[in-house]
């Protein structure tokens, strides 16, 4: 493994991703199920994930582009990168479940703890700090990243948009580990994946959405991030 301390060239190239499994644990909910579409879409291999087989199938099968659908235990298994978009609710649960499944695999927990009143979202803070830092402490084994919180379900989803303009905030401890996951958000047209720091990051990161979701409330838009100068 390669530390981010050591890296000293950020226009590094990144890796070839083309050829990886990529499972998505909640790719029958709108978030998972729209990065499930679009990076199928893209050509990558995408297995969904759901907490019934037959549930994932059906959803898969909606999808097309060779998504297969498989229980989460499964998908967890026979990917190289998962992808956690399931429900804050169900988080922790669902990954203590699957330790063994995801040891030694690429996670990407893209969980934004949120709590909604009559104000609208604000954002939770987990005990360990954030969503991403209770995955890494649930999954000592695997390599715990955080990206693609901020992406609307709702454009991710809809096939008359031909690209995704945003870009993609990348945490984590490895270097290598952040590289394949720059490269994934690479591979959907429109999207850029962007180095944001260490998972000790996160809270802002995940926090921010409601932010987003207060924009969109107000301009009634799908509103995404761009990052500046980079």
């Amino acid at each position: 493994m390669t530390s981010l301390d050591s890296a000293t060239n950020p226009a590094h190239d990144l890796p070839d991703v083309s050829g990886l499994v990529v499972g998505v644990l909640g790719g029958t909910g709108d978030q998972g199920r729209g990065l499930a579409y679009r990076l199928a879409k893209a050509g990558q291999q995408v297995i969904i994930g759901s907490r019934t087989a037959e549930r994932a199938a059906a959803a898969a099968a909606e999808l097309g582009l060779g998504v297969r659908g498989a229980d989460n235990a499964t998908t967890a298994r026979e990917s190289d990168v998962v992808i956690v978009a399931v429900p804050w609710d169900g988080h922790a649960a669902t990954l203590a479940a699957l330790r063994e499944e995801l040891a030694g695999k690429i996670v990407v927990d893209c969980v934004n703890p949120l709590g909604f009143d009559k104000q609208g979202a604000y954002a939770l803070k987990p005990e360990e700090g954030s969503a991403a830092q209770q995955a890494a402490a649930l999954l000592p084994d695997s390599r715990v990243t955080a990206a693609f919180h901020h992406l609307s379900a709702v454009l991710l989803q809809d096939a008359s948009i031909a690209e995704i303009d945003t870009d993609v905030m990348v945490l984590g401890e490895e270097r290598a580990a952040t590289d394949v996951v720059q490269a994934l958000a690479a591979r959907i047209p429109g999207m850029r994946g962007v180095f944001a720091g260490r998972l000790r990051n996160a809270h802002q990161v995940e926090s921010l959405v409601a932010n987003l979701i207060s924009v969109n409330r107000r301009y009634k838009a799908h509103a995404g991030l761009r990052v500046t100068d980079v």
